[in-house]
């Protein structure tokens, strides 16, 4: 929902948002209370979606291929109530209106997820002139004419697991190459929500995949959430400017409210307007630097992140194999527009783990910033781009 802050002017993307709809979904409705029919539209001249995975142990995850996203992911309460534990709208049509309720809910994130200074992009010596969307610079690959707002194919899908396919051609939003991409969601028998973003070019570009899911693990999200506890396995992280583009710094938390290495509720500072990141962004939305990175190899078997509620004792763990983990805590929620159930979320509500590249790592990478070498973000003919996030739920007693 950052992007609330910056009006949308491409009002004939609205025009498309849905024609001709049809469904061929049945009535029935999932556990987390939606409805499929109300997913079932064409868009952009292609149809889309609700689709539900689910596991023996629970859980139930529904995704539209709108986007890539994520809409509801229930899982079991310390009381095995089934509880929702993503923001989202319960139906196509707001997803689709990016001018007027524009979000990033849940989305399968491309071509460049989070910002690129000045909208600007040098690949091989020729400078390219990207989509701006957010103060001039470029926010998850031009916003509203992005992936995130881009009908997937869905490729191949089994009762647990779903792949989403994409296609961007050379050009796309100012980006070069022809990009061919699949976002693959698994529901695993333990919980987990596994995520693998993979990706080939014709042409070096840049490319940097995440899932911006907004957590909320309370069970109520007419609520702040600024009681959940967080962890973040990293020493280190990448302060920022007051639109969000990283300095170029990569400065130790210790003595600063950067620090989770300790488990504490988000409450303990992130309204510490006194120091600069924090009055910034009104919250946190920063990239941390992961300990479980190094070598040029991330670690994908240790946490790297986790939440949790001391309400429904739901225990969220992160994974990833990449050097950063952007943590949004909400900041630009409050906008009073009417979600999923009809509920408006109030700033602080939920948590974004959104692992990646560095921000503008482009820009830092191409200009050899010192200790931005872990955060290559460039992609040549003949290699492949992989990505694994994967999202870990469990219940402490």
């Amino acid at each position: 929902m950052r992007e609330l802050k910056t009006k949308f002017l491409a009002a004939s993307l609205t025009a498309m948002v849905l024609a001709g709809a049809t469904t061929t979904a049945v009535a029935k409705t999932t556990v987390s209370g939606l409805n499929p029919k109300k997913f079932s539209a064409t868009v952009q001249g292609k149809k889309t979606e609700l689709v539900t995975l689910r596991n023996a142990n629970g859980m139930e995850v529904c995704l539209t291929n709108y986007g890539g996203r994520v809409v509801s992911l229930c899982v079991p309460d310390r009381n095995g109530k089934p509880t929702d534990v993503v923001l989202g709208y319960d139906n196509i049509r707001q997803y689709a209106d990016t001018l007027n309720t524009p979000s990033d809910f849940g989305s399968s994130v491309g071509r460049y997820a989070n910002r690129i200074k000045a909208a600007r992009l040098v690949v091989d010596g020729k400078t390219y002139h990207l989509r701006a969307n957010d103060n001039g610079n470029t926010l998850h690959g031009g916003g509203n004419t992005g992936w995130l707002n881009k009908v997937y194919d869905i490729a191949a899908r089994t009762d647990s697991s779903v792949v989403f396919a994409i296609t961007s051609p050379d050009g796309d939003n100012g980006f070069p190459g022809t990009v061919k991409a699949t976002a693959t969601y698994t529901v695993k028998a333990d919980n987990t929500l596994d995520i693998v973003f993979e990706a080939t070019t014709d042409k070096e570009t840049v490319i940097n995949m995440t899932n911006h899911s907004y957590f909320n693990l309370n069970g109520n999200p007419a609520e702040k959430g600024e009681n959940q506890i967080m962890y973040i396995n990293a020493d280190r992280f990448t302060p920022a400017d007051k639109y969000y583009i990283p300095t170029g710094e990569i400065r130790s938390v210790a003595g600063t409210p950067m620090d989770f290495r300790t488990p504490h509720a988000l409450a303990d500072h992130i309204n510490d307007f006194s120091y600069d990141q924090i009055a910034n962004a009104t919250g946190y939305d920063h990239n941390w630097v992961l300990n479980t990175y190094w070598n040029g190899k991330g670690d994908d078997k240790t946490v790297a992140a986790s939440l949790y509620s001391p309400v429904t004792g739901i225990l969220l763990e992160v994974y990833t194999n990449e050097p950063g983990l952007q943590v949004y805590t909400g900041n630009f929620q409050g906008t009073g527009i009417p979600c999923k159930h009809g509920i408006k979320y109030p700033k602080h509500v939920s948590v974004c783990f959104e692992s990646q590249k560095f921000p503008d790592s482009p820009t830092k990478y191409a200009a050899h910033t010192p200790g931005w070498d872990i955060s290559n973000p460039y992609l040549k003919p003949g290699e492949h781009y992989y990505s694994h996030l994967a999202y870990k739920f469990k219940v402490k007693k």
